[in-house]
C-alpha cells in the first residue's frame, strides 16, 4: 500500500494548522534556547516567563496533531484549539509588555531590575543572601531589524494566536 501526502495531510485543514503551530512554537523554544545556551544571551525574568506558554503549547499542539490525524470530532479540535490561541494571546500580551518596558514606555516589575547600589558590606550580604537576579529586562541585548527578542516573540505569538482562532473556527465546523 502506498500512502501519498494527499492521502493523510489531503484537504485536512485542523492537521495541516496544528502541525503549523507545533513547528513554530518547537521553533521559537528551540532558538530561544539555543540563543542563550550557544549564544551565550542570558535571558531576563520577562523573556524567562514569555518561554512558559511556548513549553505549554508544544504538546497541546502535539495533542492536536494526533486528534486531528485521527478524524477526531469538532467537540475535541476546537477546544484544542482555542487553548493554543489563550497561550499565544497570553504571550503576545507578556511580549508587548516586554518591548514597552525595553523602550521605556512604562517600568517593568521589581524582579527585572538587578539591584546594583551598594551602600554597605551589610547591603552586598543582604544581596547575595536574596538571590541573584539575571538582567535587566529595560535593556534589548540583541535586535534585529529593529526588534528585539520581545519584539519578535510579539509577531509570533500573534501569528501563533491568529493560526489558533482560524484552527478553531475551521475545527467548529468540521473542516
Amino acid at each position: 500500500m502506498v500512502v501519498t501526502v494527499e492521502g493523510w495531510w489531503g484537504k485536512r485543514e485542523s492537521l495541516r494548522v496544528a502541525s503549523l503551530i507545533f513547528v513554530v512554537a518547537a521553533a521559537a523554544i528551540l532558538g530561544a534556547l539555543g540563543f542563550q545556551y550557544l549564544g551565550g544571551y542570558e535571558p531576563c525574568h520577562l523573556c524567562l516567563m514569555q518561554r512558559t506558554p511556548f513549553y505549554l503549547e508544544v504538546p497541546v499542539a502535539l495533542v492536536a496533531i494526533v486528534a486531528a490525524w485521527k478524524r477526531a470530532p469538532r467537540w475535541v479540535l476546537a477546544p484544542l484549539f482555542i487553548v493554543l490561541a489563550i497561550l499565544a494571546l497570553y504571550n503576545t500580551g507578556l511580549a508587548i509588555f516586554h518591548s514597552g518596558v525595553e523602550w521605556k514606555f512604562w517600568p517593568g516589575p521589581a524582579s527585572c531590575s538587578p539591584s546594583t547600589s551598594v551602600k554597605s558590606a551589610a547591603s552586598v550580604l543582604g544581596s547575595l543572601q536574596a538571590g541573584i537576579h539575571g538582567p535587566s529586562c529595560e535593556d534589548a541585548v540583541w535586535r534585529f531589524a529593529g526588534l528585539s527578542f520581545a519584539g519578535w516573540n510579539v509577531l509570533i505569538s500573534a501569528f501563533l494566536a491568529l493560526l489558533g482562532i482560524f484552527g478553531a473556527t475551521r475545527a467548529a465546523k468540521g473542516v
